[in-house]
């Protein structure tokens, strides 16, 4: 007996991406979102969703697209990590898939290398490739401290120079 995968699949770009289906908590037009002060750049914000704070990542910066804009068809899907609610802004949520287990290879390693960890899979449907994401590397403070870092270091030189020159 094949084991299958329950994945939510979603439109970031020309990509189709999935996460498991356990994670979903749900799927929400996007509302108003308020800004966080010293967020990452893909990092909109947080909303309230029924009585809950939510903070909100931009998938579409989040891989890379620095000019996303938010349009009448971009969705907010609810996700559940670690306990607490978190949620991405997509293109468009597309559908529920079943892949089986044997139509799901792991992904590159240039992937790992290139820091795209939260890549776990990439499965195989009808001819097309669903890019399988971990919510537990895309979510967890430790990647989003590794972005960080990057201009937290750059901070860092700025500062010793300014220092430097006085």
């Amino acid at each position: 007996m094949t084991r299958e995968l329950h994945i939510v699949g979603f439109h970031v770009g020309r990509e189709t991406y999935g996460v498991p289906i356990t994670s979903l908590h749900e799927i929400v037009r996007v509302p108003e979102i308020t800004a966080v002060p010293d967020a990452p750049d893909y990092l909109e914000g947080v909303i309230n969703l029924r009585g809950k704070i939510v903070s909100v990542m931009d998938l579409r910066k989040r891989f890379g697209d620095k000019k996303a804009t938010l349009k009448k068809q971009n969705r907010i899907l609810v996700v559940e990590h670690a306990g607490k609610l978190a949620g991405l802004i997509v293109d468009s949520a597309s559908e529920v898939l079943k892949i089986a287990s044997e139509n799901v290879e792991p992904p590159p390693t240039a992937f790992q290398e290139g820091g795209l960890n939260c890549v776990t899979g990439l499965g195989k449907v009808d001819g097309r490739l669903i890019v399988l994401l971990d919510m537990t590397k895309l979510l967890a403070p430790a990647s989003l401290m590794r972005q960080n870092g990057k201009a937290e270091n750059q901070n860092d030189k700025t500062e010793a120079r300014a220092a430097a020159g006085r």
